[in-house]
């Protein structure tokens, strides 16, 4: 027998029926039309908003002190001093160099070098920013100074939404649908 359009049926259970409210008993959602009986939330424009305490003091009041806020997309600079780079026994100091010295905690930081201290051997010192004190010291010192191009990911914030690139790129390829590859086939 063949298949023709008024055989096609959406698969059991993927489909349900709209919640009709206020249609009679036989609804099974008459009367209060699922809202409970009276008071504030059983009105129409009801509602309380979320910050409300019931007449409580709310907490922006109770503690005007938290004002305010971290800025969690702030750049995680290595800050590292004169006196500190004086210590080192290495006359060229690059990032890399630092964070073999124990100085910074890692690559993926950019370094900033301060004027405090003294500086008074000749030394070139590469990193991804300077003071103008730490500069005019050490190019005082007669030694040289050069700024790197950064490449660290707080040259740009970071997106404020979930939604990274990586995620809509996933969804369009469908990973973890039915057919769809996994997440580790997608990735590697």
């Amino acid at each position: 027998m063949p298949i023709n359009l008024s055989d096609l049926k959406p698969a059991e259970g993927s489909n349900r029926d709209r919640k009709r409210v206020g249609r009679g008993g036989g609804s099974g959602h008459g009367k209060t039309s699922g809202k409970g009986s009276k008071g504030q939330k059983a009105r129409a424009g009801r509602g309380v908003p979320r910050w409300f305490e019931g007449g409580q003091l709310p907490i922006q009041k109770r503690m005007p002190y938290k004002r305010g806020f971290t800025n969690i997309w702030r750049t995680q600079w290595e800050i590292v001093n004169l006196d500190r780079l004086a210590e080192l026994e290495i006359d060229e100091i690059t990032p890399e160099a630092l964070h073999a010295a124990g100085v910074t905690r890692g690559l993926e930081f950019p370094v900033k070098v301060l004027g405090n201290g003294e500086m008074s051997k000749a030394i070139t010192i590469s990193a991804h920013g300077f003071s103008e004190s730490a500069t005019s010291q050490i190019e005082a010192a007669g030694g040289t100074v050069t700024v790197l191009e950064r490449t660290d990911q707080w040259t740009q914030a970071r997106p404020r939404s979930r939604r990274l690139p990586l995620t809509r790129e996933m969804k369009k390829a469908g990973v973890g649908k039915a057919g769809g590859p996994s997440r580790s086939e997608f990735e590697g």
